[in-house]
């Protein structure tokens, strides 16, 4: 005789099927939380205790949502449930960043026309137009990965009245001092016309082509160095791998502490290079370099002045720059403040 000995069992009990089924569920669960206002309802049981806000960077309105976008919202939607279960009032507002190329791009390439061919007016209209599409996509895909917050009031940095605080904010800072106007070196991008961030510029690896490059010297700038030079000629001998950046050379950065040698050629000629890159450089370029006649550390060199390769009328300047290294090159760094942010804080 069989016996059931799940009735000898005192096993729990749930209402809860046994399989999830998200797909089917979770729009149902979803819809309960819209019709029932649950967000609001958050925010009410919570009324006077104190407030955690999650200031929310926004996605840009160009598009449906991928990976990137739902990771990051998922995560943040993680803190202010979390803080709410912790006893604070924690409003998440959401918003949209609309400003910029990435939608005018779309917009461009949709209607077929270049923005030489548009009115501007009426191009920003279909901007907005976009954005304003993308904004309803996306806030759907948004709430349907479950995300709690004030869908009906985000915002988005087209309105006016955003723009007005924006206006406010900076005239605050104005005000402050803290703004100022002066020179530094940008991403250009030839085809859009415009300035790009950092975080724009996609590298490919390419091969580039390097050169040695002899800048005539005036002075070495050492009392030292200028009697061992005598009448002979001497040179700077400078490597780059931008050689379309030469006629902006302004200065041959050079480190403080590295051994920099006065190398003569034959009997007339005296380059300057660093002493641990000779053996490179002679059998790199084919000079046939002998002895080095003096070494002397970088920064005894600070005051020495070059004439550039190309204008016979500009002096160039020594500049001494911790990032010269000795992995390559000559020790010497052609540098051109307008090509380059490091170039740039060296030139200043």
């Amino acid at each position: 005789m069989s016996t059931d000995h799940k009735c000898t069992l005192n096993l729990p009990e749930t209402s809860f099927p046994m399989r999830a089924n998200l797909a089917k569920r979770e729009p149902g669960l979803l819809a309960f939380w819209e019709e029932k206002d649950i967000y609001r309802k958050l925010m009410e049981q919570r009324e006077g205790a104190d407030t955690f806000v999650l200031h929310d960077g926004p996605p840009y309105a160009n598009g449906n949502i991928h990976i990137g976008t739902a990771f990051n919202k998922i995560l943040k939607d993680l803190i202010p449930k979390y803080k709410w279960m912790r006893g604070y009032r924690s409003p998440y507002v959401p918003g949209w960043d609309t400003h910029g190329l990435p939608i005018e791009l779309r917009v461009l390439k949709e209607i077929g026309q270049s923005k030489e061919s548009i009115d501007p007016v009426e191009l920003r209209q279909q901007c907005m137009g976009y954005a304003e599409k993308f904004i309803d996509i996306q806030r759907s895909e948004f709430k349907r990965l479950g995300v709690l917050g004030d869908w009906e009031d985000p915002y988005i940095t087209f309105k006016p009245d955003y723009e007005a605080a924006q206006i406010g904010v900076f005239a605050d800072m104005v005000e402050k001092g803290l703004v100022y106007k002066g020179r530094k070196p940008v991403f250009w991008c030839v085809d859009c016309q415009t300035a790009l961030a950092a975080a724009e510029i996609e590298y490919e690896d390419e091969t580039s082509p390097s050169i040695y490059v002899a800048y005539p010297l005036k002075t070495a700038g050492n009392s030292s160095a200028d009697e061992v030079i005598g009448e002979k000629e001497a040179y700077v001998m400078v490597w780059t791998t931008t050689p379309w950046t030469l006629p902006a050379s302004l200065a041959v950065s050079i480190h403080p502490d590295i051994e920099y040698s006065l190398v003569p050629v034959g009997d007339k000629k005296i380059y300057i290079m660093a002493k641990a890159l000779i053996g490179e450089v002679a059998s790199v370029t084919g000079l046939e370099l002998g002895e080095p006649l003096l070494s002397l550390k970088g920064r005894e060199l600070s005051q020495a002045r070059a004439i550039h390769p190309f204008y016979d009328e500009r002096e160039i300047l020594f500049a001494l720059a911790e990032y010269v290294g000795l992995d390559q090159g000559t020790g010497c760094v052609h540098t051109a403040p307008g090509h380059g942010v490091e170039d740039f804080e060296t030139g200043i």
